[in-house]
């Protein structure tokens, strides 16, 4: 029988380049595709129907003779599927694979979205990651404006914000979520979850990577932005972009933005703080095109923001309360990656951030420096059917607060890490990652993390993830970074925070229409939360606990997509119930400021070259509010805005308004307090919308 088989080796190829983990069968033998693209399988002498699947291409068939104890050759060129989003690469899981291939979900950003929210806010991100389905932009100081990004119910500080794969934001505080401009974005991308296996401590809610635009090879870039607000904010932005000779290519991103302060309902508290920014940010490229790239970046920015008491107006204690933040913030990385023999991949990564602020709350001065530096090294493959990638990084943060020392703090963390992503058949992909830190001062922590994916015929996805991670003490929460920490304990005798997160994702996809569900689920333990001290053993008001009982978050997403000829349909759901222990009493209690429904519509009409037009719908449910002396639960509220757009020439002319229904908290209970509560806050927390209707209108002109 051995004499009467033969070799059938088959090429797949696309565009003249080789195509891997395709599914090749010919009779009852079927094998994979390698890294050249080759797949050998041992066949009976005879012709053969040869049939080829990749997911992301259209599926392809040929015919071969076998010859009895030869090999026989054929190549097989696969056409890309032409399908919305196919073939987006994502980089923040480091395999740097395509976004349908990944087993473990993650959501992109496209650059169409990014751009109708440049529209609206040029400034910062915050709106494009609000109106993102499982995230929220909750603000901490709603006299300075400052806010982080809850993922799926979890608090801000879980979330790491990176910068094309790298950490130039450092431990992200609540104002740097506003200092990002999204002008020079090419998509954003988000890993929801514990993340720790692919990032450490700062990752235990989940990663959004913030991915640049890339030079054009057919064409430079010079557009100017220009932008005003009713509530007299200004915007001005300058991008420019240019891919030369030698494989060289450029970026630069320069920016100047203000905000004139505002008292809307006249209670002498800011409702929008007052801000004056600049920022620049060059960018160069090199690439060969044979898989040899280098990227560089720098930025610098400059930012003095003012809040609390308005004018002559003074807090309840007879004394005026200003709130001021002064940010000088300069950074620097730098990616590399280089094809090896084999086909492998060699990457380096390296950043380093130095950020310096000066807190004024009232009467008291607190001056700080963060700094973080990392460098990161990698190598990745594919061996048959499997795709892997090991590691070793180091990462180190450090804190220094000039008139509070007592809150110093340095963390080394050198760690290794591994993934392997194994795909047995077509159909099915499975990935294992794991991560072993050795932090300086907490010890050794393993994060591994699993996930599955399942394409069967019909359109059909399915992911399922769990994982588990952690977070190491800092003296920084949603509370602290609102109010300083000049009344907060000295931290002792604190924890980690251990996580551990379990989602499953069914998706089905048929043009023009893309639906998506999501169950997840998170327990977290030893939670860190702030409780009042007692004043007899501690002159500080308040501290830094770890609660006896775990937080826990469960809840799931819904998402609809109708695209077809111009039209854009997106509706979206979320449910979330998160409880925790209080701090004060120990008694379970729903997560603050969390609403358990929220919901959002966003219709977007575009002609091709001409004009586009977007209107939206977002419904936020009811929340649970913490020490509110005038509500207990927050009513919940709709928000609708309209954006048109038209080209002439060279110019895009913008007009933008947001919440146009004016609902506003401040017409549903005060904002300041009547008394200072313990921590030093003079306001309550923002559940809603302070500045009400808001207009925009602004250009952007290509020269």
């Amino acid at each position: 029988m051995a004499q009467a088989d033969g070799t059938l080796i088959v090429q797949v190829v696309s565009d003249s380049r080789p195509v891997e983990q395709a599914d090749v069968r010919a009779g009852a033998s079927s094998a994979i595709t390698n890294a050249q693209g080759e797949a050998r399988l041992t066949v009976p002498a005879g012709a053969h129907d040869i049939t080829v699947e990749r997911f992301g291409f259209e599926t392809a068939h040929a015919r071969a003779t076998v010859t009895a104890g030869a090999e026989t050759r054929v190549t097989i060129e696969l056409e890309a599927e032409a399908v919305v989003n196919e073939n987006v690469i994502v980089t923040a899981t480091r395999t740097t694979q395509r976004i349908q291939d990944l087993p473990l979900r993650v959501e992109v950003v496209p650059q169409e979205e990014i751009d109708e929210k440049l529209s609206m806010t040029p400034g910062d991100v915050a709106m494009m990651l609000t109106e993102t389905n499982g995230l929220r932009v909750q603000v901490t100081s709603p006299s300075l404006g400052a806010a982080s990004v809850r993922v799926q119910g979890l608090r801000g500080r879980y979330t790491q914000i990176l910068s094309d794969g790298l950490p130039l934001y450092g431990q992200v505080g609540s104002i740097s979520l506003l200092q990002i401009p999204p002008m020079d974005l090419g998509q954003v991308e988000i890993i929801k979850g514990v993340a720790s296996a692919l990032y450490g401590s700062a990752a235990l809610g989940g990663v959004i990577n913030l991915v640049s635009r890339r030079p054009q090879a057919d064409r430079p870039e010079r557009e100017v932005l220009f932008n005003r607000t009713s509530r007299g904010g200004t915007d001005a932005v300058l991008w420019l972009s240019k891919k030369g000779e030698h494989n060289w290519g450029y970026t630069f991103l320069g920016g100047a933005h203000s905000q004139e302060i505002q008292d809307i309902n006249g209670d002498g508290w800011s409702d929008l703080p007052s801000y004056t920014r600049a920022l620049a940010r060059p960018r160069v490229l090199w690439e060969n095109g044979a898989g040899r790239s280098v990227f560089m970046t720098a930025g610098a920015l400059f930012e003095d923001r003012d809040g609390g008491t308005v004018g002559s107006a003074v807090a309840p204690d007879g004394a005026p309360f200003p709130e001021d933040v002064t940010t000088r913030r300069f950074d620097g990385g730098l990616v590399g990656r280089f094809v090896t023999s084999g086909s492998r991949v060699f990457s380096i990564r390296s950043s380093a951030l130095g950020m310096s602020h000066t807190h004024v709350f009232g009467g008291t001065r607190e001056r700080d420096f963060h700094y973080t530096w990392s460098g990161e090294a990698s190598l990745n493959g594919s061996n048959g059917r499997h795709t892997w990638v090991v590691g070793t990084a180091l990462q180190q943060d450090g804190y220094r607060a000039r008139d509070l020392p007592e809150f110093d703090y340095t963390y080394t963390d050198p760690s290794i890490f591994a993934q392997d992503d194994y795909a047995p058949s077509r159909w099915l992909t499975m990935s294992a990652s794991g991560r072993v830190d050795f932090h300086s001062q907490y010890g050794t922590f393993f994060s591994p993390r699993i996930s599955l994916l399942g394409r069967p015929h019909g359109g059909w996805t399915l992911r399922l993830s769990t994982g588990t991670g952690f977070y190491v003490p800092t003296p920084f929460t949603e509370e602290t970074e609102a109010t300083g920490l000049s009344r907060l304990a000295p931290l002792r005798d604190l924890e980690p925070e251990r996580g551990r997160s379990l989602s499953v994702d069914i998706g089905w996809k048929r043009q023009p229409l893309e639906l998506t569900a999501t169950l997840f689920r998170s327990r977290t333990d030893h939670v860190l939360l702030l409780r009042e001290t007692d004043p007899a053993s501690n002159p500080k008001p308040v501290e830094i606990i770890n609660t006896d009982g775990p937080g826990r978050t469960a809840g799931s997403e819904l998402i609809a997509r109708f695209h077809k000829a111009g039209f854009d349909l997106i509706t979206t759901y979320m449910y979330v119930w998160a409880t925790e222990p209080d701090p004060e009493s120990g008694i379970r209690r729903e997560v603050p400021l969390n609403p358990r429904h929220s919901a959002g519509i966003d219709f977007l009409w575009e002609i091709e070259g001409r004009a586009r037009l977007g209107i939206e719908a977002f419904y936020t449910g009811s929340q649970q509010l913490d020490d509110d002396p005038y509500l207990t639960r927050a009513p919940a509220y709709w928000l609708f805005g309209i954006i048109g757009e038209w080209r002439v020439g060279r110019a895009r002319i913008f007009v933008n308004s947001e919440n146009l229904n004016n609902f506003r908290q401040t017409d549903h209970a005060p904002i300041a307090r009547r008394t200072q509560a313990p921590d030093g806050r003079w306001t309550v927390d923002e559940w809603a919308p302070l500045d009400g209707r808001t207009f925009n209108a602004g250009l952007r002109f290509r020269f």
